[in-house]
Protein backbone atom coordinates (compact mmCIF):
# COMPACT_ATOMS: atom_id res chain seq x y z
CA UNK A 1 0.00 0.00 0.00
CA UNK A 2 0.94 3.39 -1.23
CA UNK A 3 2.38 5.35 2.14
CA UNK A 4 5.33 7.76 2.95
CA UNK A 5 8.07 6.13 2.11
CA UNK A 6 6.52 5.41 -1.03
CA UNK A 7 5.77 9.24 -2.65
CA UNK A 8 9.57 9.92 -0.60
CA UNK A 9 10.80 7.61 -3.35
CA UNK A 10 8.46 8.56 -6.03
CA UNK A 11 9.58 12.36 -5.47
CA UNK A 12 13.24 11.10 -5.01
CA UNK A 13 13.20 8.95 -8.21
CA UNK A 14 11.93 11.69 -10.29
CA UNK A 15 13.96 15.04 -9.10
CA UNK A 16 16.98 13.23 -7.73
CA UNK A 17 17.23 15.03 -4.91
CA UNK A 18 15.19 14.58 -1.30
CA UNK A 19 11.99 15.92 -0.33
CA UNK A 20 11.68 18.68 2.41
CA UNK A 21 8.25 17.41 3.91
CA UNK A 22 5.13 15.46 3.22
CA UNK A 23 1.17 16.03 4.21
CA UNK A 24 -1.22 13.39 3.94
CA UNK A 25 -4.92 13.60 4.47
CA UNK A 26 -7.70 10.78 4.14
CA UNK A 27 -10.54 10.38 2.48
CA UNK A 28 -13.84 9.51 4.21
CA UNK A 29 -16.97 7.47 3.97
CA UNK A 30 -20.38 9.61 5.86
CA UNK A 31 -22.42 7.72 8.31
CA UNK A 32 -25.42 9.78 7.91
CA UNK A 33 -26.18 12.96 6.93
CA UNK A 34 -26.80 13.22 2.88
CA UNK A 35 -27.43 16.48 0.88
CA UNK A 36 -27.58 18.30 3.99
CA UNK A 37 -23.92 20.54 4.19
CA UNK A 38 -25.46 22.56 1.43
CA UNK A 39 -28.62 23.46 3.21
CA UNK A 40 -26.64 24.32 6.02
CA UNK A 41 -27.29 21.38 8.31
CA UNK A 42 -25.79 18.40 10.03
CA UNK A 43 -23.34 15.72 8.69
CA UNK A 44 -21.74 12.79 10.43
CA UNK A 45 -18.97 11.39 8.59
CA UNK A 46 -15.47 9.30 9.64
CA UNK A 47 -11.81 9.98 8.37
CA UNK A 48 -10.33 7.41 7.00
CA UNK A 49 -7.19 5.06 6.86
CA UNK A 50 -6.85 5.79 3.15
CA UNK A 51 -4.86 8.73 2.33
CA UNK A 52 -3.26 10.79 -0.12
CA UNK A 53 0.52 11.96 0.36
CA UNK A 54 2.29 14.95 -1.34
CA UNK A 55 5.75 15.24 -0.88
CA UNK A 56 6.93 18.80 -1.90
CA UNK A 57 10.13 21.10 -1.93
CA UNK A 58 10.53 24.22 -2.39
CA UNK A 59 12.15 25.91 -5.88
CA UNK A 60 14.14 29.17 -6.33
CA UNK A 61 11.82 29.99 -9.01
CA UNK A 62 7.89 30.23 -9.74
CA UNK A 63 7.38 27.00 -11.44
CA UNK A 64 5.64 24.28 -9.82
CA UNK A 65 6.41 20.87 -11.18
CA UNK A 66 3.61 17.97 -10.00
CA UNK A 67 4.07 14.09 -10.91
CA UNK A 68 1.75 11.06 -9.64
CA UNK A 69 2.45 7.73 -8.08
CA UNK A 70 -0.73 6.36 -9.30
CA UNK A 71 -0.69 8.42 -12.73
CA UNK A 72 3.30 7.79 -13.49
CA UNK A 73 2.61 8.78 -17.75
CA UNK A 74 1.26 12.14 -16.42
CA UNK A 75 2.86 15.20 -15.06
CA UNK A 76 1.89 18.87 -15.09
CA UNK A 77 3.44 22.34 -14.74
CA UNK A 78 3.04 25.99 -14.38
CA UNK A 79 3.85 29.19 -13.02
CA UNK A 80 3.09 30.65 -10.11
CA UNK A 81 3.69 34.93 -11.01
CA UNK A 82 0.75 34.16 -13.74
CA UNK A 83 -2.69 33.87 -13.00
CA UNK A 84 -4.15 30.15 -13.07
CA UNK A 85 -6.17 28.74 -15.36
CA UNK A 86 -7.35 24.87 -16.03
CA UNK A 87 -4.75 22.59 -17.86
CA UNK A 88 -5.02 19.34 -20.03
CA UNK A 89 -4.44 16.89 -17.00
CA UNK A 90 -7.20 15.87 -14.91
CA UNK A 91 -5.56 14.94 -11.58
CA UNK A 92 -3.04 18.45 -12.47
CA UNK A 93 -6.22 20.63 -12.25
CA UNK A 94 -6.97 20.14 -8.66
CA UNK A 95 -3.66 20.90 -7.70
CA UNK A 96 -3.89 24.76 -9.81
CA UNK A 97 -6.93 24.73 -8.29
CA UNK A 98 -5.81 24.52 -4.54
CA UNK A 99 -2.77 27.10 -5.44
CA UNK A 100 -5.43 29.41 -7.33
CA UNK A 101 -7.33 29.89 -3.85
CA UNK A 102 -3.66 30.52 -2.05
CA UNK A 103 -3.40 33.11 -5.45
CA UNK A 104 -6.33 34.90 -5.03
CA UNK A 105 -6.37 35.21 -1.52
CA UNK A 106 -2.76 37.27 -1.78
CA UNK A 107 -0.54 34.65 -0.48
CA UNK A 108 3.19 35.37 -1.69
CA UNK A 109 3.28 31.62 -3.41
CA UNK A 110 7.17 30.20 -4.92
CA UNK A 111 7.27 27.64 -6.94
CA UNK A 112 7.35 24.18 -5.70
CA UNK A 113 8.45 20.08 -6.63
CA UNK A 114 5.41 18.15 -6.13
CA UNK A 115 5.11 14.60 -5.93
CA UNK A 116 1.50 13.18 -5.27
CA UNK A 117 0.43 9.38 -4.26
CA UNK A 118 -2.71 7.94 -3.12
CA UNK A 119 -4.41 4.56 -2.12
CA UNK A 120 -7.34 6.19 -1.31
CA UNK A 121 -9.60 3.84 -3.62
CA UNK A 122 -10.89 5.63 -6.66
CA UNK A 123 -14.75 5.80 -7.81
CA UNK A 124 -16.18 4.11 -4.41
CA UNK A 125 -17.41 7.75 -3.62
CA UNK A 126 -14.49 8.42 -0.33
CA UNK A 127 -13.97 11.87 -1.40
CA UNK A 128 -10.31 11.10 -2.65
CA UNK A 129 -10.83 14.97 -3.92
CA UNK A 130 -11.30 16.20 -1.01
CA UNK A 131 -7.78 14.12 0.08
CA UNK A 132 -6.19 15.47 -2.61
CA UNK A 133 -7.15 19.22 -2.01
CA UNK A 134 -6.58 19.24 1.68
CA UNK A 135 -2.94 17.57 1.43
CA UNK A 136 -2.04 20.05 -1.06
CA UNK A 137 -3.50 23.06 1.10
CA UNK A 138 -1.45 21.64 3.92
CA UNK A 139 1.57 21.31 1.89
CA UNK A 140 1.69 25.29 0.73
CA UNK A 141 0.71 26.05 4.31
CA UNK A 142 3.52 24.01 5.72
CA UNK A 143 6.14 25.33 3.30
CA UNK A 144 5.59 29.17 3.37
CA UNK A 145 4.38 29.39 7.04
CA UNK A 146 1.09 30.60 6.07
CA UNK A 147 -0.49 30.13 9.74
CA UNK A 148 -3.89 28.49 8.50
CA UNK A 149 -6.10 26.46 10.46
CA UNK A 150 -7.14 22.73 9.36
CA UNK A 151 -10.80 24.93 8.95
CA UNK A 152 -9.20 27.62 7.23
CA UNK A 153 -7.43 24.84 4.74
CA UNK A 154 -10.54 22.94 4.54
CA UNK A 155 -12.67 26.60 3.18
CA UNK A 156 -9.64 26.91 0.81
CA UNK A 157 -9.94 23.45 -0.86
CA UNK A 158 -13.90 23.36 -0.85
CA UNK A 159 -13.24 26.74 -2.61
CA UNK A 160 -10.78 25.17 -4.85
CA UNK A 161 -13.78 22.64 -6.07
CA UNK A 162 -16.61 25.16 -5.99
CA UNK A 163 -14.84 28.32 -7.89
CA UNK A 164 -11.76 26.45 -10.08
CA UNK A 165 -13.04 22.59 -10.37
CA UNK A 166 -16.57 24.10 -10.98
CA UNK A 167 -18.62 21.19 -8.67
CA UNK A 168 -20.50 22.95 -6.03
CA UNK A 169 -19.93 20.81 -2.90
CA UNK A 170 -20.30 21.19 0.54
CA UNK A 171 -17.88 21.69 3.30
CA UNK A 172 -18.14 18.23 4.63
CA UNK A 173 -15.62 16.34 2.82
CA UNK A 174 -12.64 18.94 3.18
CA UNK A 175 -13.42 19.42 6.55
CA UNK A 176 -13.16 15.55 7.89
CA UNK A 177 -10.27 15.15 5.84
CA UNK A 178 -8.57 18.56 7.60
CA UNK A 179 -9.93 17.60 10.90
CA UNK A 180 -10.44 13.75 11.22
CA UNK A 181 -9.89 12.06 14.34
CA UNK A 182 -8.61 8.15 14.50
CA UNK A 183 -11.34 6.27 15.90
CA UNK A 184 -13.99 8.58 15.98
CA UNK A 185 -16.82 10.00 13.88
CA UNK A 186 -17.09 13.66 13.71
CA UNK A 187 -20.61 15.57 13.68
CA UNK A 188 -20.23 18.67 11.71
CA UNK A 189 -22.08 21.79 11.99
CA UNK A 190 -21.94 22.78 8.38
CA UNK A 191 -23.47 26.86 8.98
CA UNK A 192 -20.48 27.52 11.34
CA UNK A 193 -18.04 24.50 10.79
CA UNK A 194 -18.28 23.68 15.01
CA UNK A 195 -17.81 19.64 15.41
CA UNK A 196 -17.65 17.40 17.72
CA UNK A 197 -16.64 13.88 18.05
CA UNK A 198 -17.80 10.40 19.02
CA UNK A 199 -16.22 6.85 19.01
CA UNK A 200 -17.01 4.20 17.01
CA UNK A 201 -18.25 1.29 18.49
CA UNK A 202 -15.44 -1.36 19.19
CA UNK A 203 -17.96 -4.54 18.43
CA UNK A 204 -18.54 -3.25 15.43
CA UNK A 205 -16.59 -3.20 11.63
CA UNK A 206 -16.43 -0.19 9.42
CA UNK A 207 -17.06 -1.57 5.81
CA UNK A 208 -17.37 0.01 2.66
CA UNK A 209 -19.50 -1.65 0.21
CA UNK A 210 -18.72 -0.39 -3.96
CA UNK A 211 -21.69 -1.59 -5.95
CA UNK A 212 -19.42 -0.99 -8.97
CA UNK A 213 -22.72 0.68 -10.92
CA UNK A 214 -21.44 3.13 -13.48
CA UNK A 215 -22.36 6.30 -12.62
CA UNK A 216 -24.41 8.59 -15.40
CA UNK A 217 -25.80 11.99 -15.65
CA UNK A 218 -24.30 12.81 -11.58
CA UNK A 219 -24.01 16.37 -11.82
CA UNK A 220 -26.80 17.73 -13.46
CA UNK A 221 -29.01 15.34 -11.34
CA UNK A 222 -26.98 16.75 -8.24
CA UNK A 223 -27.67 20.65 -8.95
CA UNK A 224 -30.99 20.23 -9.71
CA UNK A 225 -31.56 18.65 -6.50
CA UNK A 226 -29.65 21.56 -4.88
CA UNK A 227 -31.40 23.74 -6.66
CA UNK A 228 -35.04 22.12 -5.58
CA UNK A 229 -33.91 22.88 -1.92
CA UNK A 230 -32.04 26.63 -2.29
CA UNK A 231 -36.22 27.02 -4.62
CA UNK A 232 -37.55 25.59 -1.39
CA UNK A 233 -35.93 27.32 1.13
CA UNK A 234 -37.00 31.07 -0.35
CA UNK A 235 -40.42 30.09 -1.03
CA UNK A 236 -40.41 29.27 2.81
CA UNK A 237 -38.22 32.29 3.62
CA UNK A 238 -35.89 31.44 5.33
CA UNK A 239 -31.47 31.43 3.92
CA UNK A 240 -31.66 27.78 4.16
CA UNK A 241 -33.40 24.58 5.19
CA UNK A 242 -31.27 24.19 8.14
CA UNK A 243 -33.73 26.68 9.63
CA UNK A 244 -36.96 24.74 8.68
CA UNK A 245 -39.36 22.28 10.25
CA UNK A 246 -41.62 19.56 8.98
CA UNK A 247 -44.75 21.86 10.10
CA UNK A 248 -43.24 25.10 8.47
CA UNK A 249 -42.64 22.45 5.49
CA UNK A 250 -46.18 21.84 5.69
CA UNK A 251 -47.52 24.59 5.55
CA UNK A 252 -46.48 25.80 2.39
CA UNK A 253 -47.08 22.53 0.71
CA UNK A 254 -49.38 24.22 -1.89
CA UNK A 255 -46.85 26.66 -2.56
CA UNK A 256 -43.97 23.74 -3.59
CA UNK A 257 -43.42 21.35 -6.58
CA UNK A 258 -43.54 18.11 -5.36
CA UNK A 259 -40.08 17.82 -6.18
CA UNK A 260 -39.54 20.82 -4.37
CA UNK A 261 -41.32 19.48 -1.16
CA UNK A 262 -39.76 15.78 -0.86
CA UNK A 263 -36.00 17.23 -1.60
CA UNK A 264 -36.92 19.39 1.68
CA UNK A 265 -38.74 16.87 3.74
CA UNK A 266 -35.32 14.74 3.45
CA UNK A 267 -33.36 17.72 4.17
CA UNK A 268 -34.90 18.53 7.00
CA UNK A 269 -35.93 14.93 8.94
CA UNK A 270 -32.18 13.85 7.85
CA UNK A 271 -30.75 16.90 9.83
CA UNK A 272 -33.00 15.46 12.61
CA UNK A 273 -32.06 11.88 12.13
CA UNK A 274 -28.14 13.31 12.32
CA UNK A 275 -28.54 14.81 16.00
CA UNK A 276 -30.17 11.70 17.24
CA UNK A 277 -27.39 9.15 15.55
CA UNK A 278 -24.72 11.06 17.79
CA UNK A 279 -26.82 10.65 20.88
CA UNK A 280 -26.98 7.12 20.20
CA UNK A 281 -23.52 6.48 18.68
CA UNK A 282 -22.32 8.16 22.27
CA UNK A 283 -25.00 6.15 24.25
CA UNK A 284 -23.57 3.01 22.43
CA UNK A 285 -27.36 2.25 20.94
CA UNK A 286 -26.70 0.36 18.18
CA UNK A 287 -30.79 -0.53 17.39
CA UNK A 288 -31.22 2.94 17.39
CA UNK A 289 -28.27 3.85 14.92
CA UNK A 290 -29.54 0.77 12.60
CA UNK A 291 -32.99 2.71 12.27
CA UNK A 292 -32.24 6.40 12.02
CA UNK A 293 -29.24 4.87 8.97
CA UNK A 294 -32.36 2.50 7.53
CA UNK A 295 -34.70 5.32 8.18
CA UNK A 296 -32.19 7.38 6.14
CA UNK A 297 -31.43 5.34 2.98
CA UNK A 298 -35.33 5.18 2.99
CA UNK A 299 -35.31 9.00 3.02
CA UNK A 300 -32.68 8.84 0.18
CA UNK A 301 -34.45 6.35 -2.22
CA UNK A 302 -38.20 7.73 -2.26
CA UNK A 303 -37.87 11.77 -1.14
CA UNK A 304 -34.58 12.84 -2.92
CA UNK A 305 -34.60 9.38 -5.48
CA UNK A 306 -30.67 9.43 -5.14
CA UNK A 307 -30.46 5.55 -4.81
CA UNK A 308 -30.84 2.61 -7.61
CA UNK A 309 -31.91 -0.75 -7.43
CA UNK A 310 -27.90 -1.74 -6.55
CA UNK A 311 -27.39 0.16 -3.41
CA UNK A 312 -31.13 -0.46 -2.45
CA UNK A 313 -30.40 -4.06 -2.78
CA UNK A 314 -26.74 -4.07 -1.26
CA UNK A 315 -28.35 -2.30 2.20
CA UNK A 316 -30.84 -4.96 1.78
CA UNK A 317 -29.18 -7.98 1.93
CA UNK A 318 -26.50 -6.11 5.00
CA UNK A 319 -30.00 -5.66 6.90
CA UNK A 320 -31.60 -8.69 5.84
CA UNK A 321 -28.26 -10.70 7.73
CA UNK A 322 -28.06 -8.03 10.57
CA UNK A 323 -31.29 -6.58 11.50
CA UNK A 324 -30.70 -3.81 14.36
CA UNK A 325 -27.57 -5.53 15.60
CA UNK A 326 -25.87 -3.65 12.02
CA UNK A 327 -26.53 -0.98 10.01
CA UNK A 328 -26.42 -0.49 6.56
CA UNK A 329 -27.47 2.82 4.27
CA UNK A 330 -26.53 4.40 1.11
CA UNK A 331 -23.54 6.69 1.17
CA UNK A 332 -21.75 9.51 -0.72
CA UNK A 333 -23.61 11.34 -4.31
CA UNK A 334 -25.69 8.25 -4.85
CA UNK A 335 -26.62 7.21 -8.42
CA UNK A 336 -24.34 4.45 -7.85
CA UNK A 337 -21.52 4.16 -6.00
CA UNK A 338 -21.23 2.74 -2.56
CA UNK A 339 -23.30 2.24 1.05
CA UNK A 340 -21.87 2.03 4.59
CA UNK A 341 -22.23 -0.82 7.14
CA UNK A 342 -21.44 -1.12 10.52
CA UNK A 343 -21.47 -5.04 11.43
CA UNK A 344 -20.43 -6.71 14.20
CA UNK A 345 -16.72 -8.18 13.58
CA UNK A 346 -18.09 -12.07 14.09
CA UNK A 347 -20.57 -11.30 11.05
CA UNK A 348 -17.94 -9.61 8.62
CA UNK A 349 -17.14 -12.81 6.70
CA UNK A 350 -21.07 -14.41 6.87
CA UNK A 351 -22.44 -10.94 5.62
CA UNK A 352 -19.27 -10.79 3.04
CA UNK A 353 -19.71 -14.46 1.52
CA UNK A 354 -23.49 -13.44 1.30
CA UNK A 355 -22.60 -10.23 -1.01
CA UNK A 356 -20.94 -12.06 -3.30
CA UNK A 357 -23.31 -15.07 -3.45
CA UNK A 358 -25.98 -12.83 -4.04
CA UNK A 359 -25.01 -9.11 -5.51
CA UNK A 360 -24.03 -10.99 -8.52
CA UNK A 361 -27.33 -12.93 -9.07
CA UNK A 362 -29.65 -9.82 -8.79
CA UNK A 363 -27.57 -7.43 -10.24
CA UNK A 364 -24.89 -9.03 -12.78
CA UNK A 365 -22.22 -7.22 -11.08
CA UNK A 366 -19.21 -7.86 -8.18
CA UNK A 367 -18.99 -5.34 -5.11
CA UNK A 368 -15.79 -4.37 -4.36
CA UNK A 369 -15.71 -4.44 0.14
CA UNK A 370 -13.14 -2.37 2.03
CA UNK A 371 -12.62 -3.19 5.53
CA UNK A 372 -12.38 0.47 6.72
CA UNK A 373 -11.06 2.63 9.95
CA UNK A 374 -11.29 5.96 11.08
CA UNK A 375 -7.82 7.76 11.16
CA UNK A 376 -6.93 11.06 11.41
CA UNK A 377 -7.11 13.87 9.42
CA UNK A 378 -4.35 16.49 8.11
CA UNK A 379 -0.77 15.18 9.13
CA UNK A 380 2.49 17.09 8.20
CA UNK A 381 5.65 15.42 8.68
CA UNK A 382 8.84 17.56 8.00
CA UNK A 383 11.85 15.55 7.06
CA UNK A 384 14.60 17.72 8.19
CA UNK A 385 16.03 18.32 4.56
CA UNK A 386 17.86 21.89 3.95
CA UNK A 387 15.12 23.92 1.97
CA UNK A 388 15.73 26.26 -0.71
Amino acid sequence: MMNEAGVEKTFFNHYHCSAQCITSAPGRVNLIGEFTDFNGGFVYPVALQFRTYVAYRLRADDEVRVVSHNYPDESDQFRVDEVLSSGGCQWGNYVRAVFAIFQRKGYALRGMDLAIASNVPQGAGLSSSAALEVALAGAINEALSCGLTPEQLALISQQAENDFMDCQCGIMDQLVSATGRAGQAILIDCADLSTGFAPLPEQLALLVINSNVPRKLVDSAYNQRRQDCEEAARIIGLNSLRDATLSILQQYRSSLTDNQFARARHVISENHRVIDFHSALKDGDIQQMSELMRASHQSLRQDFEVTVPATDGLVSICDDLLGNTGAARMTGGGFGGAIVCLCPHQRVDELCQRIGRAYPEQFGLQADIYMAQAGNGLQVKSLDVMSV
